[in-house]
Order: structure tokens, then C-alpha cells, then sequence
């Protein structure tokens, strides 16, 4: 009966986690949403847009305040000098959807599109959904790294696309200028484009700063920058997402928006362009309180076992679960769920094969204080319910 582009899906994992929390009254560290609002400030802009009238539909690839807002951001923090409001700006359904559009606009059936693993659950997805294949190259832990040689012998003269994601979901990583100047090698000289998945790009506690792949030479023609508004400013369920490309590729990205969503909620739209002004202070104080919860968080999970690299951005830490005997990444999360109430993200959903992933577990700790306590003090009782 259905499509066979959909038979070998299945529910996210990371959704059907939520349910499990809900369903037994766990603290619900596996999706990433936190469990705090957003600045005052930005609420109040949603709530006036609403009653200043913006309800209907917004120009299909964004008001023109928000993604020159976005422009002017791109230039100044992510070097992305030639960004233009107009031409290279479209604000989509948050950043899932752009890179649903962006690999629409650019991917064709028979491709191969290189993705970094452990990945985001969408990304495997998205490409099968376009026709292509998906290549694997690892992200080899303690640090996250990826071997150069393991990535060239990724590319072909059928690549055509590798997927970043800057800070990285599950890990963590920051992808170094180093790194970046790797791939963006491989993509001039196979003809490659680079989608660039940099929704946490303000939430990065190593010692550089973001880089963003679109600023290398030679790449400014051939990547699509992809972020949004939902981690920065808490507002996972706003779902304003923005992608950030060249004249050509733009063109094709709007095509393929206008017939997945039309558009992205136009109150919301000029909320954001509100928060996108927001000064210097706003990122540093939102650097800190995550860098402060990652802090109360990690200590809590050494204690309980887990072994893990601490994460230079992001609000995720991927941690091995070997030590506490886990060999089974899915019943691990139901015991852990069941037995101290604290939910988090089976690591098989990250990989593929994945059996990969079958000793990992994914935490997020994008939580109050007070409830990252709670969930470190439940954590502390879980070798002792796991031998019963």
C-alpha cells in the first residue's frame, strides 16, 4: 500500500523516547526542547504581532525585517560577506525543512550524499527520500574526529552533497577550520556541495569560534548554510528555520519550500526578526547558562558510570554505556526510563548500520538547574536498579 521511498522508515526514536518519559513521569533528557521559555522580550513580540494583524500568510520565503536581519548576522558572525536579504535568504518550517528544500533543489535520484555518523536521525532519511544514496564516513570517538583517507574514498564522481552539522547532534563536536578546509577541498574537486547544519552555532564552549564552511575559499558558489531561531532562543515549536545560499541554488530552495509549506507562521516571523537584534550580551549570557548547565550535568553522569567526552557545543553529550553492561542501547533507555525515571536517546538511532551504536546513549541537558539536579541525583541510583 505505501510508497517504498516510506516502507523502511520508522517513528523517530527520539520522539517515541518523549512518550515513553511521558507515559512513566521521567525527566525527559532525550529531545532536545527545553524546559524553560524564552526571553520575555520575545514573547511579547509574538503576542503584539498577533494583535497588530500579521495572521494571514507571509511572502512565501520570509518578510523581508527577518531575513535581513538574518543577512546582517550572516556577514557579521558567520563571515558569509556576500549574503544578500533578497537574493540567498529563505526562511522555511525550521531547519528540517530547509534541508529537506535544500537537498529537493539540488539532489537527484542515483546521487550519493556523504554523512557524517553518528548523524541526526533526519539526515539519512532526507536523502533516501531524494533518490540518493547515503555514504557513511565516521566520527571515531573519544574527540569525535574523522579519519581524511576514510572520507576521500567517501567521494565519487557520483557525490553530490556531504551533510555538516556544526556544532554536532548527538556529540557535540565542533568541527575545527582544519576540518572544514578538508572537506571543502573534496567538494571543489568532485564537484560537491556542502549542506551546512549550523542550528547551534551560538552554543559553543571550545576555545574558537564558529566557522562556517560557506566563508572558506572556493565554497562561497557551492554550500548551503542552514540554521535557525529554535536553539537559540528556546523556541524549538516555532519552527523558523533559515537557509542561506547562492542566487542559483536559493532559486531551487524556494521552489521546493513553496510546495512543502508555503510558509513559515508570520507572527513568528516578525517576533524573530525582533530576537535576531537582540545584542552582544543575549549570545554571551546563552553561552554561559549552557556552559553552566553542561557544568551541573556531566559530573553526575561520570559518577553513574557513563564514559564520555564532555561536548565543545551544543546541549547533547554521547556517552558509552559498556561500563554499566550495557550491551543493548534500547532496552538500556526503557530500563533507565522504568527503573530511576530519566529518559535519553538509544544510540543505534544515530547510525547505520545500527548495531554502531549499540553501546551509546544520548543525554541532553538543555534543563533548568533544579531539574538537571534531579535527574543527576535518579542517575546516581542506576547501577544499583540495574543489578536487580
Amino acid at each position: 500500500m505505501l510508497a517504498a521511498r516510506v516502507q523502511h522508515f520508522t517513528e523517530s526514536v527520539i520522539r517515541e523516547t518523549t512518550r515513553l518519559a511521558q507515559k512513566h513521569g521521567a525527566i525527559n533528557l532525550g529531545q532536545g526542547m527545553p524546559d524553560f521559555d524564552p526571553p520575555q522580550e520575545l514573547k511579547d513580540a509574538a503576542c503584539r504581532a498577533i494583535q497588530d494583524g500579521f495572521n494571514q500568510y507571509a511572502v512565501t520565503w520570509g518578510i523581508a525585517p527577518l531575513r535581513q536581519a538574518i543577512a546582517d548576522k550572516m556577514r557579521v558572525f558567520n563571515g558569509v560577506e556576500w549574503c544578500d536579504a533578497d537574493a540567498h535568504v529563505t526562511v522555511c518550517c525550521g531547519a528540517t525543512e530547509c534541508m529537506m528544500a535544500a537537498m529537493l533543489a539540488i539532489v537527484d535520484p542515483g546521487d550519493e550524499v556523504v554523512i557524517f555518523q553518528p548523524f541526526y536521525e533526519n539526515y539519512g532519511p532526507d536523502a533516501l527520500l531524494t533518490g540518493a544514496t547515503p555514504k557513511w564516513v565516521r566520527l571515531n570517538p573519544p574527540d569525535w574526529s574523522f579519519d581524511p583517507a576514510e572520507l576521500r574514498a567517501a567521494f565519487s564522481a557520483k557525490t553530490k552533497a556531504v551533510i555538516i552539522n556544526t556544532p554536532n547532534n548527538p556529540t557535540g563536536k565542533v568541527f575545527t577550520r582544519e576540518e572544514l578546509t578538508v572537506i571543502a577541498g573534496l567538494c571543489q574537486e568532485f564537484n560537491a556541495y556542502a549542506f551546512s547544519d549550523e542550528i547551534y552555532e551560538y552554543i559553543n564552549y571550545a576555545d574558537r569560534p564558529h566557522v562556517s564552511i560557506a566563508s572558506l575559499p572556493g565554497m562561497s558558489d557551492r554550500t548551503v548554510t542552514i540554521s535557525g531561531l529554535s536553539k537559540t532562543f528556546s523556541v524549538t515549536g516555532w519552527r523558523l528555520g533559515y537557509c542561506v545560499a547562492p542566487d542559483a541554488i536559493t532559486a531551487g530552495i524556494r521552489k521546493a519550500h513553496d510546495f512543502l509549506t508555503v510558509g513559515a507562521p508570520h507572527p513568528l516571523q516578525v517576533a524573530g526578526a525582533a530576537a535576531m537584534r537582540f545584542g552582544e550580551s543575549y549570545y554571551a549570557k546563552l553561552k554561559a547558562d549552557y556552559y553552566r548547565r553542561r557544568e551541573v550535568f556531566l559530573p553526575y553522569l561520570r559518577e553513574a558510570g557513563f564514559d564520555f567526552q564532555p561536548p565543545d557545543g551544543a546541549y547533547y553529550v554521547m556517552t558509552d554505556i559498556a561500563g554499566l553492561g550495557g550491551t543493548d542501547d534500547v532496552e538500556f533507555v526503557r530500563r533507565m526510563i522504568e527503573t530511576v525515571g530519566v529518559a535519553a536517546v538509544p544510540g543505534s538511532s544515530f547510525y547505520s548500520p545500527k548495531d554502531l551504536g549499540r553501546t551509546k546513549v544520548r543525554f541532553m541537558f538543555a534543563k533548568r538547574d533544579d531539574t538537571l539536579h534531579q535527574a543527576g541525583e535518579r542517575l546516581l541510583r542506576l547501577r544499583e536498579a540495574l543489578a536487580h
